[in-house]
């Protein structure tokens, strides 16, 4: 099992920046395929991005392509989302997300476990 603990939203002007990260518990941190989700409100949750095990297969909501970067570093048990250019359709609450599987996948229902969240906001 893994505990994961997002931080790192605020509120920030569009066209600004934030960095999330996502802290794992636990020493098998290497063995998850890693994702990032947001919700809305009255919206579902939305796929955001995922990087597999090894940190060389990483994929983009096509919303966010371009604008936000993925990376996840072993030594740290740690993932993080670069968020660049944001718009105020980017404000949600962000979750990080992790799978027992191998390869990634854009479904909420593929991950595991679950951080708490935390917000972002983006004003226009």
């Amino acid at each position: 099992q893994v505990q994961l603990v997002e931080s790192g939203g605020g509120l920030v002007q569009a066209g600004g920046s934030l960095s999330l990260s996502c802290a794992a518990s636990g020493r098998t941190f290497s063995t998850y395929t890693m994702g990032w989700f947001r919700q809305a409100p009255g919206k579902d949750r939305e796929f955001v991005a995922a990087i597999d095990r090894s940190g060389s297969n990483i994929d983009f909501a096509d919303s966010v392509k371009g604008r936000f970067t993925m990376s996840r570093v072993y030594a740290k048990n740690t993932m993080y989302l670069q968020m660049n250019s944001l718009k105020s359709e980017d404000t949600a609450v962000y979750y990080c997300a992790a799978s027992r599987a191998s390869s990634i996948s854009s479904l909420p229902r593929w991950y595991d476990y679950w951080g708490q969240g935390t917000q972002v906001t983006v004003s226009s």
